[in-house]
């Protein structure tokens, strides 16, 4: 569904952790205040549209995504290096690198067939359908721009990678963990489920011209690895494109799960084109945030990934 933005860049990681969960926090301007989302049969919501600015990045086309362990950026550094140091007459000979992956938190799937993804040290999780890619490790999102307020995701899944031959990087959909600087988790959901529509699903110059339709709101429970509850709620929206282009759909859908943690709130959101094939239905993507869960600490399991080797 989503390219790679230009310049490649990997985009940026906060690492300022949500007390007592984990996370990442959002990039939010000081003051910003999304409009409600309108539920469903009332007119489909329209976005702001402050005066027109020169975008730096299209919304479906910047998406950035990277590892977050440092491992990885180091060796492609080093092989980004060489490639700029050799001679480009002289036959090029490369020592195969072998790369150790850092320690990670697992933590089983509760629902039959499906993959889990462990987030915050594995004090959280969610499942997938097997025809997902789970990449724990992967930060990815939507850069803030003077018209979008952009959104970062980290403990990621994807489906239907580079489905489009004409746009490298393209996917279908996916899915990641975020926070929300909204204690309330209505609040919360109808936030982060505004911030990734605005962010991705508008075209690289404006308008902002997405129309977001949204389900009426469903109020949730979510169980922490304690056991304890804590209030959620769950938002799901229909997304209609206001542009067309290359593997540029002209449906989406979008849900998020955002859970109240005191002065923020922990939120799953999920993404997904509409008419191919592995897309994500609404049905589907309500089974997906529906599993997002606290691990009991005895169901946390530490593996290290087999070594690779970069050639």
């Amino acid at each position: 569904m989503f390219g790679k933005k230009r310049g490649d860049s990997p985009g940026y990681e906060d690492k300022q952790a949500l007390s007592g969960f984990g996370g990442y926090e959002p990039s939010d301007s000081p003051g910003y205040t999304p409009p409600s989302v309108e539920p469903a049969p009332k007119p489909a919501l329209e976005p702001p549209k402050p005066a027109k600015q020169p975008m730096s990045r299209s919304g479906r086309r910047a998406m950035y995504g990277f590892f977050a362990t440092l491992g990885v950026i180091a060796v492609a550094a080093l092989a980004n290096n060489s490639d700029r140091s050799s001679d480009s007459s002289a036959p090029t000979s490369r020592t195969p690198v072998v790369y150790t992956p850092s320690p990670r938190v697992v933590a089983p799937p509760v629902t039959d067939g499906w993959q889990s993804v462990a987030g915050a040290d594995g004090q959280v999780a969610y499942d997938v359908p097997p025809n997902w890619t789970p990449k724990p490790g992967t930060v990815h999102g939507w850069e803030k721009t003077a018209l979008v307020p952009g959104i970062s995701l980290f403990s990621s899944a994807f489906v239907g990678d580079d489905y489009c031959p004409a746009v490298r990087g393209s996917r279908i959909g996916g899915s990641g963990l975020t926070t929300v600087k909204v204690a309330d988790a209505p609040g919360a959901a109808n936030k982060a489920l505004y911030d990734l529509v605005v962010s991705a699903y508008n075209p690289e110059d404006g308008p902002l011209s997405a129309k977001i339709v949204a389900d009426p709101p469903q109020a949730a429970e979510f169980t922490l690895g304690t056991g304890k509850k804590a209030p959620a709620n769950i938002l799901i929206a229909e997304v209609t494109l206001g542009y067309t282009g290359t593997c540029v759909p002209k449906r989406a859908l979008v849900g998020v799960q955002a859970v109240d943690m005191g002065d923020a709130s922990a939120a799953l959101l999920v993404y997904s084109d509409q008419d191919q094939q592995g897309s994500a239905d609404r049905e589907q993507i309500l089974k997906i945030l529906k599993t997002y869960r606290g691990v009991p600490e005895a169901d946390r399991k530490t593996i290290t990934p087999p070594p690779s080797t970069l050639r």
